[in-house]
């Protein structure tokens, strides 16, 4: 296979309801709309939601290709421009994988890597040890806060861990439900301020997402908001965002930063 550079983005946050799925579904979907291929992954594997808030059912999930019953393809579901791989709601034992699975899912990736542009990784809230391996696996890292002392200590506690225990320095940080571009950037600097403080790490700003009542209604319609209400300004910040990450350098080679997962996707080594 030849080098084919991916971009593999993970979504997180430390805690949940940031609107992290909400993110990883319309950035990809805007995304998809800029021209890219783009693979959605669901890696929150304890409570799978990204089918849901898509409007799609998935038949097989990611539990399936680990026990190495099916391939990722038959997994993948193909929506709106962009392909799906589901989690699986309540599979505990997918939240601790053992050595043995995650090679398989390596091996299933390496399988996809001249289909896709960009893989977005939707992690689970919190700092669970799956959290950990799926964003040190990841070239980019998407923090998402929002406007609240919960969201900003979770947020911190989940940097300090993946710097700590992964050595990880580069973080995005995206602000989201903000009621101006002020607040967000308000947000970042106070969040920077408290980190570089404490912790050797690099933060950039990822821009805002602002506050919609739109985005609510969309999640009731089980449609994203870009698709529900193009108009909005949430999907707006979404087309936005799409061209920041699309503008972000993609590694073409693997450096000491990647994991094997991420070497494999680059590189296109079945």
């Amino acid at each position: 296979m030849g080098m084919h550079p991916i971009q593999v983005l993970a979504v997180t946050g430390g805690k949940g309801g940031v609107g992290k799925t909400s993110i990883s579904v319309n950035l990809s979907l805007a995304m998809a709309q800029a021209g890219k291929r783009v693979v959605l992954m669901d890696a929150d594997l304890g409570l799978a939601n990204v089918d849901i808030l898509m409007g799609v059912k998935a038949d097989k999930t990611i539990a399936e290709v680990m026990a190495g019953v099916c391939d990722l393809r038959d997994v993948m579901i193909e929506t709106q421009g962009i392909k799906i791989i589901p989690a699986s709601s309540g599979v505990q034992t997918l939240v601790n994988m053992g050595a043995n699975q995650h090679a398989g899912i390596i091996h299933a990736f390496s399988e996809l890597s001249d289909e896709l542009d960009v893989l977005v990784i939707d992690t689970a809230a919190g700092i669970s040890d799956s959290v950990v391996s799926f964003v040190r696996a990841a070239q980019e890292v998407l923090v998402v806060v929002c406007d609240e002392p919960s969201s900003m200590t979770d947020a911190y506690a989940l940097v300090k861990l993946l710097n700590r225990d992964c050595q990880l320095r580069d973080f995005r940080i995206l602000a989201n439900m903000t009621r101006s571009p002020q607040e967000g950037r308000n947000l970042f600097n106070r969040f920077a301020a408290v980190t570089s403080k404490f912790l050797d790490v690099n933060l950039r700003y990822a821009g805002d997402i602002p506050f919609d009542e739109t985005v609510r209604k969309a999640v009731q319609r089980q449609k994203p908001v870009l698709l529900s209400y193009p108009g909005g300004r949430a999907a707006d910040g979404y087309r936005r965002l799409a061209s920041e990450v699309l503008g972000w350098p993609v590694r073409t080679e693997a450096t000491g930063q990647l994991e094997f997962f991420v070497e494999r996707l680059v590189q296109g080594m079945a």
